[in-house]
């Protein structure tokens, strides 16, 4: 650890993008402390001094990627937008933003967690990315109520299944880029989703 007033010998900010496009590109499991060194330029002593493990690293990374490139799903919060317009403005946002040749494709939140949890530090990253999907699932539900509450569903709605249909699409979406659908397929497929949500707002 540096000693007490001593800045940094690195750039916070370049390190966890380094790391962050790593983790990105081959998920938790398959990133090793060799391909983090080279990729971030520090040493083993500096990477344990910052972070404490891999996995304390992937968590701030975690957060770099939420703040940066995954804050995308941030607009459903927004009430100033019709429900329906958030959810829209989500599920097209990310398909541009997932679909970027400026950095990997897919979703690192939809990606990066492993499977099963063989040891401690890897159920701690699938904790950590499964909070955040439900986190995502919890905002998409609001929108959902909302809707309902404005009229743009109808009352009968079922709740969850909606929730569950836009949530399931968002994480499937990962899985398309992965398999090179083109863009403006998935973006189709977001309209088709969200013709579902005016069919129910018309049965009102």
């Amino acid at each position: 650890m540096s000693p007490a007033g001593r800045p940094r010998a690195f750039n916070m900010e370049g390190v966890l993008d380094a790391a962050m496009r790593l983790f990105w590109e081959q998920g938790y499991e398959a990133t090793s402390m060799v391909q983090l060194r080279e990729a971030t330029g520090l040493s083993s002593a500096s990477l344990y001094g910052a972070f404490g493990s891999k996995q304390g690293l992937f968590e701030r990374t975690l957060e770099h990627y939420i703040a940066g490139p995954g804050s995308v799903t941030d607009i459903l919060g927004d009430e100033s937008l019709s429900p329906r317009e958030a959810v829209a403005q989500m599920l097209h946002g990310s398909i541009d933003m997932q679909t970027d040749t400026s950095h990997p494709r897919g979703c690192l939140v939809a990606l990066s967690g492993t499977v099963r949890a063989p040891g401690d530090g890897d159920a701690a990253v699938r904790r950590a990315v499964s909070a955040r999907r439900a986190a995502d699932r919890t905002h998409i539900k609001a929108c959902v109520v909302r809707g309902i509450a404005a009229g743009e569903l109808a009352e009968e709605t079922d709740v969850d299944g909606i929730t569950s249909m836009i949530h399931g699409f968002l994480l499937g979406v990962s899985t398309q880029v992965c398999d090179g659908t083109p863009a403006r397929d998935l973006h189709a497929a977001a309209d088709a989703v969200l013709a579902a949500w005016r069919a129910s707002g018309r049965r009102a």
